[in-house]
């Protein structure tokens, strides 16, 4: 026959048994339900250092969880609650406790982009960087000498140094980690190139090289013309002709420059102005791609020693000065009689 005390603690375990299971239902329910129903995506900034119970209480206040304290002590049993990163989250709706807790703990944290584009000069990079509104801004206000110190290189012309791209960044990031990025993703590309370039080329230096691809860049939008407009400039180089191209003019004409350029821009002192200097310019004109820089030091061999542009984006080679004048005035002086578009000449 059973004993009383035995019977009773038989009944006791099975009790204890029973809450265990219905309790464990409870939990479960709980942390797999879904309470955010709102129709699109929060953010949810968790600061470094922050106390988990803020964190709940927050997300409790904006209907993303219910139950608190329930959500706080799972946590803290699992050991979670120690392992959730700081950094910004976007929280969909029909998201689960469950779900939010290993998001938080996951640290993958909501990213943003930018895009700096090829053919870009600076200052349009920096106005990029300053419309990012999750970027902090390191250096809105500085001028550019004061932006290429702050990046530990004093002393260096900021124009063209700089990869375009597409970068990823989070909430937090600053306007400079992004141009460390673009500036040394610059150099790899540039020094890759560098390595295999053709033999023979006018350039002493991969800068040089830089620069000729900027103007590669600005000259042509087609990119089966890329290799054959450097193949002119490599050419006029090498027979000691001015490369007269007017991408170099314009930039250094800054804000002078209206939109139309004229011939008498063409006759203004300018270190850019490559209708009176002789070589390349000091420094390179906008932010190149690598297909310039594998342009400039890739050029195509022939003997066009002038373009002209046709007026659909592409342009017209010729070899000698008498093709291309006739190519001049078919292409722009009867088309477009009432406007100047300079090329090599």
């Amino acid at each position: 026959m059973m004993k009383p005390v035995s019977k009773f603690l038989r009944y006791l375990l099975v009790l204890f048994l029973a809450i265990g299971l219905v309790s464990s239902y409870i939990l479960h329910r709980y942390l797999t339900g879904t309470y955010f129903s709102a129709e699109t995506p929060i953010l949810v900034q968790i600061k470094s250092g922050s106390h988990f119970r803020e964190l709940a209480t927050s997300l409790a206040a904006q209907g993303v969880i219910t139950k608190p304290k329930w959500w706080i002590l799972y946590a803290v049993v699992t050991g979670q609650a120690s392992k959730v990163k700081a950094g910004e989250y976007q929280v969909e709706p029909g998201v689960s406790p469950r779900q939010l807790l290993n998001l938080f703990t996951s640290g993958k944290v909501k990213t943003y982009q930018v895009t700096l584009v090829e053919g870009w000069r600076f200052n349009q990079v920096l106005a990029a960087l300053s419309q990012q509104e999750k970027l902090t801004q390191l250096v809105s206000g500085l001028s550019e000498e004061e932006v290429m110190r702050r990046l530990g290189k004093a002393g260096e012309h900021p124009e063209g140094r700089f990869f375009p791209d597409s970068y990823q960044y989070v909430a937090g990031n600053t306007d400079i980690d992004i141009l460390k990025r673009a500036y040394v993703r610059l150099e790899q590309v540039l020094n890759e190139e560098w390595i295999s370039r053709d033999k023979n080329l006018p350039y002493r230096t991969s800068y040089e090289a830089l620069i000729m691809a900027s103007i590669v860049e600005k000259e042509t939008a087609v990119p089966a013309e890329r290799k054959k407009i450097a193949g002119v400039f490599v050419r006029r180089l090498e027979k000691g002709m001015r490369l007269q191209t007017d991408p170099t003019v314009i930039y250094g004409l800054g804000d002078a420059y209206q939109g139309n350029l004229q011939r008498k821009h063409l006759i203004q002192q300018s270190s850019y102005n490559t209708y009176l200097i002789k070589g390349l310019p000091p420094t390179p004109i906008a932010m190149v791609g690598r297909a310039a820089i594998y342009a400039a030091l890739h050029p195509a061999a022939g003997d066009s020693l002038y373009f002209v542009a046709r007026g659909d984006g592409s342009h017209f080679f010729s070899a000698t000065l008498d093709e291309h004048q006739k190519a001049v005035r078919r292409f722009q002086i009867k088309q477009r009689p009432q406007q100047y578009k300079s090329t090599p000449d």
